[in-house]
């Protein structure tokens, strides 16, 4: 029986605990607590009488050698020592199409930045932020009513369908395509602080009003005023 650690979070990584629970694996849970309005790995773990931890993953808190790492929206750094002792055969998910978009807010930055498509890679995982070796990336497009939110969740849905691909690529030992140097990169933080710059014209603006709209998160702001839609920016501009 195959050793499977999850380090796992939201919607995509209870879709990949249900795959590899029907697979009858032996299974732990490296996750996150989930606030209200983002499904909850922990109580999917309770009720599949899976165990869990919310402790970042180290040397010292694994429950056994694992066979296999996945990494399905985990928001931490997994150490090199961990990655030794899988033999790399460890991986992660990036809603990119990486090495393009590496970082944070992927999905947000690329509606900024009015790029056509994203989309998701599957990757090893090495010391580097998302720049381990490819294992198969998909592209997505980017349609003119897209919002932060339904674009997220287009990617995710498909990259579900392809994580057994993925999970078995590595299983396998395959080596990957090793990635092209460049591609941008984002720290974690508020895009551009969520503000609404005088100088933009429409069309920048109406991209990242889409950008922030991911309920309940903030929306954009315009001079510190909540902007939902590109009307209620208009009407507040042509008051001014």
């Amino acid at each position: 029986m195959k050793k499977v650690i999850l380090c796992g979070y939201n919607l995509i990584g209870c879709e990949v605990l249900k795959i590899l629970h029907n697979k009858n694996y032996e299974l732990y849970v490296f996750t996150h607590n989930s606030p209200y309005f983002i499904p909850d790995l922990k109580s999917y773990c309770e009720e599949l009488k899976i165990p869990y931890t919310t402790d970042k993953i180290s040397i010292k808190n694994l429950p056994f050698k694992p066979d296999i790492i996945c990494s399905i929206y985990y928001r931490y750094i997994i150490d090199k020592e961990i990655i030794d002792l899988c033999k790399g055969k460890i991986f992660n998910l990036h809603p990119s199409l990486l090495p393009e978009y590496r970082g944070c807010s992927s999905i947000t930055w690329a509606i900024i930045n009015g790029e056509k498509y994203t989309g998701f890679t599957y990757h090893y995982i090495n010391q580097d932020i998302d720049k381990g070796k490819i294992i198969l990336k998909k592209k997505i497009e980017i349609n003119s009513f897209d919002t932060q939110g339904t674009l997220y969740s287009k990617v995710m849905i498909e990259a579900i369908d392809y994580f057994m691909e993925a999970f078995n690529f590595v299983i396998d030992g395959k080596e990957g395509k090793k990635q092209s140097k460049g591609g941008k990169y984002y720290n974690r933080e508020v895009p551009l602080e969520g503000k609404i710059s005088e100088n933009w014209d429409i069309d920048k603006t109406k991209k990242f009003i889409r950008a922030f709209i991911n309920p309940p998160y903030p929306v954009a702001t315009y001079k510190n005023k909540p902007i939902e839609d590109l009307q209620s920016y208009l009407k507040l501009k042509n008051n001014e």
